[in-house]
């Protein structure tokens, strides 16, 4: 299905969502309450009137992507619209008349991003300008401009985007993103990760393939600067929850050190454990916080567990141990070529009081993109979301994650 369809498209897809949300009795999406998928729903049908509904498992599992808003999922439900929004929408932003020059914080529980978001590569800065936040700048691409749909129906859809960016070398590279996402049924996830459901879990699930084409006529070298994809995921922070983050042992001098936890300054120890081959860390949403692993710590899956909600998100993601993977901080002296593989983030206040949500992250990213005109490089990222009882979720962390869900939530009080 090409662009030139995407009116009858549309019109498919709103009326696939519509018989699957209300089987036996039609929901009244004016009543449900703020925190409910049919809220969001409604609130981000106002913004984007060309989003998109991708149903499964009778309805019960739905996720809201726009074209946009840079082919974000926005969120997702596992009970239909009277179930919990299970991503992190900023009703504040989206209402905004204004643009914010740096960033758009619009929210969304799943985006693209390029990076490196700092270093020598960066697409972030101009050449020159130091790395501070009053220089930073999001490309317009993935923060503001919208997306093309070349295809989709009620599993999948398909974007493009060709676009520009400059990275802090001065160099102007050309690429399109191809974005693919798919719900996933039941089925689906329980062979996708090994496991058996019990049939009292809800769920909803969705695979991201993501993939960069170099539309420059020259190859991205190590001379060059190149970049890489970056999937981040946006959540909905507990006083109780915490991300669980699975890693490699072994000795330091071969694998690199287990975590990079300084980003904003050393993590304070009761929120922060590393032990028994997982590293837990506090999402509250009130402390700013942030981790990451390099592509040989990494264990190619993360997770954050909330109790209270009875939440439990797993991603899934590409990794190559072997792979360069790019340093995303924000200094241009350090070495570009050595940076994390994943990363988890807790929001919390600014120096100045102010808060970006409160919302917190799971993050996954591709090896560095070295390639030659017209070569690709393609990242997978995968979303899987299970709420029910703990007796019913724990087998899943155990297989997954190899501890309990008593282990997650005591970890770090």
């Amino acid at each position: 299905m090409k662009k030139d369809n995407y009116g009858i498209l549309l019109l498919l897809c709103t009326v696939f969502f519509s018989c699957s949300s209300g089987a036996k009795k039609q929901t009244d999406m004016n009543e449900l309450e703020k925190g409910t998928f049919g809220y969001d729903l409604r609130f981000l049908s106002g913004k984007d009137e060309k989003q998109i509904v991708l149903s499964g498992n009778g309805g019960k599992s739905q996720i809201i992507v726009s074209p946009k808003y840079q082919a974000k999922v926005f969120t997702g439900t596992a009970e239909g619209p009277a179930g919990k929004s299970l991503g992190f929408v900023n009703y504040d932003v989206l209402n905004s008349n204004t643009t914010d020059e740096h960033m758009n914080g619009y929210g969304g529980e799943n985006r693209f991003w390029l990076g490196p978001e700092g270093g020598k590569f960066s697409v972030y800065f101009e050449q020159g300008k130091e790395q501070v936040y009053d220089n930073w700048h999001t490309p317009p691409p993935i923060d503001t401009e919208p997306w093309d749909v070349i295809s989709a129906d009620s599993k999948h859809v398909f974007f493009e985007k060709e676009m520009e960016v400059t990275n802090y070398l001065g160099n102007r590279l050309k690429l399109r993103a191809d974005r693919r996402i798919t719900l996933l049924e039941t089925p689906e996830i329980e062979s996708g990760l090994g496991i058996d459901l019990n049939p009292a879990v809800g769920t909803v699930a969705y695979a991201t393939d993501n993939r960069i084409v170099n539309l420059n006529d020259f190859e991205w070298t190590k001379e060059t600067g190149t970049i890489c994809i970056w999937i981040l995921d946006m959540f909905i922070p507990s006083p109780e929850a915490v991300t669980v983050v699975p890693f490699n042992e072994g000795d330091e001098a071969e694998l690199g050190k287990i975590v990079t936890s300084d980003y904003f300054g050393e993590i304070p120890a009761g929120r922060l454990k590393i032990k028994d081959q997982a590293i837990y860390l506090k999402t509250d949403g009130k402390y700013r916080s942030k981790l990451g692993l390099n592509g040989r710590r990494a264990t190619a899956v993360a997770g954050n567990y909330d109790p209270r909600s009875k939440h439990l998100t797993v991603t899934t993601f590409d990794i190559d141990r072997d792979a360069v993977y790019l340093n995303q901080e924000w200094d241009p002296t350090k070495d570009p070529l050595k940076g994390d593989a994943m990363n988890a983030y807790n929001d919390g206040p600014l120096e100045d009081g102010s808060i970006m949500g409160p919302f917190l992250e799971l993050e996954s990213v591709s090896p560095a993109a070295f390639l030659q005109p017209a070569a690709s490089l393609s990242h997978r990222h995968t979303v899987y979301h299970f709420i029910g009882e703990e007796k019913d979720l724990n087998p899943i962390a155990e297989k997954l994650f190899g501890v309990t869900l008593r282990e997650i939530k005591n970890a770090v009080r």
